[in-house]
């Protein structure tokens, strides 16, 4: 799970500097970079949860 967490959260990273840098308009990444955060999200209370059961 944690290599999902580092690997959504570098995607979105990505993606980010793609929109701020003006090579790719927001528009175009909008629902992309939502579904990333959502697995990142999902993820990471993932990781607390099993965190939490141990």
């Amino acid at each position: 799970m944690g290599i999902v967490e580092e690997e959504s959260d570098e995607s979105v990273y990505w993606m980010e500097l793609l929109v701020e840098t003006g090579i790719v308009k927001a528009e175009q990444l909008e629902s992309l970079m939502k579904e990333g955060n959502e697995i990142l999200a999902i993820t990471v209370a993932s990781i607390n949860t099993a965190k939490k059961h141990r």
